[in-house]
């Protein structure tokens, strides 16, 4: 029999996007589940479409949490603002499970890495707030957004990291080139979120938890896509799997 130590912690992933879940459109999601797996845990994909005791259930299963980007924008009104017309249509589906599963593997002190659209989702759900659009309410001449040319690269811009986070420990280095594919970010952090890494004109690209001794770590920047040649991509993996292993030790009597 395998003991609790030697099995693979369990990271949940939920779908991006309601809309690609029942469409079978698992493409974009494949990076995320590789990349958990390639730092030596089992990926276990959560549907949208789970009741609220289903998604307890499974979340009492997890070691830990991965919250994908995804194309929809969260609903404003969570966060009390009126809706941008830039602002693009939310996925209720994605929000419920969001919270619904930070809402438990917080209380569970379960690490939590947020991605992109999945840092916006935390942060909203820790009472924070949102820019809405970038590109028409702050002043810059990076380009945050994705290039949507057909076979377009991901655009690419620096970032500069806190010497006293545990980015800046896996960067070795307090800047790093990281690629960027967004058009909201975080105006206000929310509750127990520290800010450790903004761009060039503000925008803050990274935050770490500042409470009690959770793991949770948010990036803007999209490291799944990178982690077959970037060390800083496949860091945020690795330290979660390790944290979310340790997790799954026995208590010492």
């Amino acid at each position: 029999m395998i003991s609790p130590v030697d099995q693979k912690p369990r990271i949940g992933v939920p779908y991006r996007t309601r809309n690609e879940e029942l469409r079978g459109d698992f493409d974009k999601l494949e990076k995320y589940i590789d990349s958990i797996r390639g730092a030596g845990a089992e990926a276990v994909v959560i549907s949208l479409g789970l009741s609220s005791p289903h998604l307890r259930k499974i979340a009492s299963t997890l070691d830990g949490l991965v919250l994908t980007g995804s194309p929809a924008d969260v609903d404003p009104s969570r966060f009390g603002a009126a809706r941008h017309a830039k602002c693009a249509n939310p996925d209720p589906e994605r929000e419920r499970t969001d919270f619904a599963l930070l809402e438990l593997c917080l209380a569970e002190r379960k690490p939590v890495l947020a991605i992109c659209y999945g840092l916006q989702s935390l942060n909203v759900f820790l009472s924070g707030t949102l820019i809405q659009d970038i590109p028409s309410e702050v002043q810059t001449t990076i380009e945050h957004d994705w290039d949507d040319s057909p076979g377009a690269p991901d655009r690419t811009h620096e970032i500069t990291i806190s010497p006293n986070s545990r980015l800046a420990q896996i960067a070795k280095s307090q800047e790093a080139l990281v690629n960027s594919s967004h058009h909201q970010s975080i105006k206000e952090p929310g509750r127990n979120l520290r800010v450790v890494s903004c761009a060039g004109d503000g925008v803050i690209e990274a935050v770490e938890w500042n409470g009690d001794a959770k793991w949770v770590m948010g990036v803007q920047w999209h490291p799944e896509r990178m982690v077959q040649t970037d060390a800083l991509a496949r860091g945020p993996f690795a330290n979660l799997v390790a944290v979310a292993r340790l997790g799954k030790m026995p208590a010492r009597a």
